[in-house]
């Protein structure tokens, strides 16, 4: 039998909004399950120490090599679920010879947020010639491993801050070990993970 075409003047009809209320109710009830905290900014660090930079198997980052790079975890926390958050994951990048990375002191070093400023993916810095650069897998967007500007792709067409990716400030003490100072998180500081900061 065929439906017969609604009356009610563009109306939503009482079966139309029953099935709306269980659409709603079905997403409410199971919102809660989501892992939000993956699409947060870290907390700021209240006490503002600096932490030293810790490689994934735990070593110091004294004796890293040129043209490398390794994921990070900052802020890192006693809580190992905490630390796989998508905002707390950043690349540690000792820069190819010729960008400098062959100095001995924080120049040689960059420390980005991996989360893509287009649509959140992670990135990471692909070290062979042509390339040196940071490439996200995703939409393609590309970045300069010296400022963490987007040059191509989705996320170079971003306006600013949106097109550059927040970078944490490094200091390499008389042992050789990099630290991250602590940072602003502000646009005009060291950037919003997800959002970007301000190239000054």
């Amino acid at each position: 039998m065929a439906q017969q075409p609604s009356k009610s003047g563009g109306k939503v009809s009482r079966r139309d909004f029953m099935k709306l209320m269980a659409a709603a109710g079905t997403v409410m009830t199971f919102a809660v399950f989501a892992d939000w905290g993956k699409f947060l900014p870290p907390p700021k660090q209240q006490s503002g120490e600096r932490q030293m930079v810790e490689l994934p198997d735990g070593s110091q980052a004294n004796s890293f090599p040129v043209n490398h790079a390794e994921a990070v975890i900052f802020p890192k926390s006693d809580d190992p679920v905490l630390n796989k958050e998508a905002f707390r994951t950043w690349q540690f990048i000792r820069l190819p010879e010729e960008l400098g990375g062959i100095k001995n002191d924080a120049s040689a070093f960059r420390m980005y947020s991996m989360v893509c400023l287009h649509l959140w993916c992670l990135w990471k810095y692909w070290p062979e010639d042509g390339r040196k650069r940071g490439e996200c897998p995703c939409h393609g967007s590309l970045y300069d491993p010296l400022t963490g500007k987007a040059f191509a792709g989705p996320a170079s067409l971003q306006a600013p801050p949106s097109n550059v990716l927040p970078s944490l400030d490094l200091e390499i003490t008389s042992d050789g070990n990099v630290w991250i100072k602590p940072p602003n998180w502000s646009p005009n500081g060291n950037g919003v993970v997800g959002f970007g900061r301000f190239l000054t």
